[in-house]
């Protein structure tokens, strides 16, 4: 009798977006759309971009005020966000 050599689907799908370089897009994407969620409601609606370049994300806001106290917290958010996609995607947050 043989044993099968039997994957979880989900580490195969990760696997092949690994293999094809789309392991970090994705969780780039993911990143970006927890944003919201991390940062909450109030400051969600104050939000008006969210990108990542170069392990950076760029958040822009439509609040100077909101600004200046979101960077006080800028480690805060680093560490949820990138607990939440389980990688670590970001280095630093820059609010514009």
């Amino acid at each position: 009798m043989f044993r099968r050599d039997v994957k979880n689907i989900k580490d195969l799908v990760m696997q092949n977006l690994r293999e094809n370089g789309l392991e970090t897009p994705l969780l780039q994407k993911r990143l970006v759309d927890a944003w919201p969620e991390v940062a909450g409601p109030s400051v969600a609606r104050f939000t008006r971009e969210v990108s990542i370049y170069n392990q950076v994300l760029y958040v822009k806001l439509s609040s100077p005020v909101l600004r200046t106290e979101l960077s006080m917290r800028r480690q805060t958010f680093i560490d949820k966000l990138n607990h939440i996609v389980g990688a670590r995607i970001i280095t630093d947050i820059r609010f514009n």
